[in-house]
């Protein structure tokens, strides 16, 4: 068999025997960020290209290498979204939410498109949950969604995994800075890597950002811009880390994290893991109370942050983090026989209406056929219906782990045992899944 196309390079699917660990992680996601005042929004896969251009910034490696941009049939340049913030700022900008209660807290869980070098942890089809807060300019904000993030991998069961800090200042303290980082880096002007020395002048803490090894270790004794923080931010810098303490979430203060998005100002922060290696980083945000007055609106202190998907599972995975199990069958119907099979069909039809995950043949196997295909989607009960059972509507339920059978009416009373029988077993699982939680 010859295919005509395969996925995309830096692509992936999700099959369905891994879709539900992404569902377990995206509605963990979702619901503690409900629990911390965060509600969904959902956003397009493509904006106006100018939104990322001055939202995220021309210096950034997302703007100058990665994003995927093209000219539409309306000879207007739109861009698939590199990352959620940007389109997250300008919904709630065209919805007028600013203007009501604040903060405006919104949460989403959202593929990304980058044009990078695919590797494990980093593909061009990525996938992030995040969160941003608009109109929150108090330290405890910035704790708040630290903490929101910290909640995250504790209740996914990742260990490992450490909290960076930093403050980069606000514009009146960086512009020392940037002067300070300028005579630092003119020294290495000809060993920059090109896109670096065109940084020089515009942004030069975009710099300590660059990916070149030769870059980065220049980088490493280069200013740092805690030396430079005027007093307010310093006040509040002090402030976020004394409300991370109250709530004793442990952190580091690295004044090397700058985060790659030029819409940051005062607090960043990083959780690194110790599972991943180079793609060790599974969570960064901080906070950009400038990007809403970029993008034509008022003053509105805001904050976030982004979590990868793909990298949180590979997380999970490395640390043997407990899954709950895939859906399972809970009842498979075996006719044999067109009559039977009517009469199974229409049984299994209203049993999912109740909530029972049924299923019956639709294929045409034989019994025995039958009862290796329940076999193998994990069904945990069987009933076989042929024309004796029709004619007495009396038939056995086998229990497909002890093998055990015993006898069960095919009128009514079989819905209300079956109801019964599905909720005990969802319990069950639930006690079980609160028992390895806690162990």
């Amino acid at each position: 068999m010859s295919l005509i196309t395969k996925a995309p390079r830096g692509t992936q699917d999700v099959l369905p025997e891994a879709s539900h660990k992404w569902q377990h992680v995206e509605s963990t996601v979702l619901g503690i960020a409900a629990d911390f005042g965060f509600r969904e929004l959902r956003t397009p896969v493509f904006e106006h290209t100018e939104l990322f251009q001055r939202g995220v910034g021309e210096t950034t490696d997302v703007v100058q290498k990665e994003m995927y941009t093209f000219t539409d049939r309306g000879d207007r340049s739109v861009t698939l979204r590199p990352e959620g913030t940007a389109g997250a700022a300008r919904a709630v900008l065209e919805s007028g939410l600013y203007a009501g209660t604040l903060p405006v807290k919104v949460s989403y869980v959202t593929s990304c498109y980058r044009y990078e070098k695919p590797q494990a942890g980093r593909l061009r089809e990525f996938h992030q949950f995040g969160v941003e807060c608009f109109g929150a300019a108090a330290p405890t904000a910035d704790a708040e969604v630290i903490s929101l993030a910290q909640t995250v991998l504790d209740q996914l069961g990742i260990t490992g995994v450490s909290l960076f800090i930093n403050s980069i200042g606000c514009p009146t303290c960086r512009a020392k800075y940037h002067e300070a980082l300028k005579a630092y880096f003119a020294q290495h002007a000809e060993t920059l890597c090109e896109t670096c020395r065109g940084r020089l002048e515009r942004n030069p803490m975009r710099i300590l950002d660059c990916k070149s090894p030769i870059c980065h270790d220049i980088a490493a004794k280069a200013p740092v811009i805690l030396d430079f923080l005027c007093e307010e931010c310093e006040n509040h810098f002090a402030a976020v880390k004394a409300c991370l303490q109250a709530a004793e979430i442990p952190f580091t203060v690295d004044p090397h994290i700058v985060r790659g998005l030029d819409y940051y100002t005062r607090t960043v922060f990083e959780f690194v893991s110790d599972a991943l290696g180079a793609q060790a980083v599974v969570c960064g945000g901080g906070r950009y109370d400038g990007l809403i007055e970029e993008l034509g609106g008022p003053h509105l202190p805001s904050l976030g942050f982004g979590m990868g998907i793909e990298r949180l599972l590979m997380v999970m995975e490395a640390k043997e983090c407990h899954f709950p199990a895939p859906p399972a069958c809970e009842l498979y119907l075996a006719p044999m026989g067109e009559s039977a099979a009517r009469e199974c069909f229409a049984i299994a039809a209203k049993l999912r209406q109740g909530g029972v995950a049924a299923q019956t043949d639709i294929v045409g196997r034989g019994l025995k056929a039958q009862m290796k295909y329940a076999d193998k989607i994990g069904a945990k009960q069987v009933i076989v219906v042929g024309d004796n059972e029709l004619e007495t509507k009396q038939a056995k339920i086998k229990d497909m782990e002890t093998g055990e059978e015993s006898p069960i009416s095919l009128d009514d009373s079989l819905y209300t045992t079956l109801y019964q029988r599905s909720l005990d077993r969802q319990l069950g699982a639930m006690g079980d899944l609160f028992t390895s939680l806690a162990e």
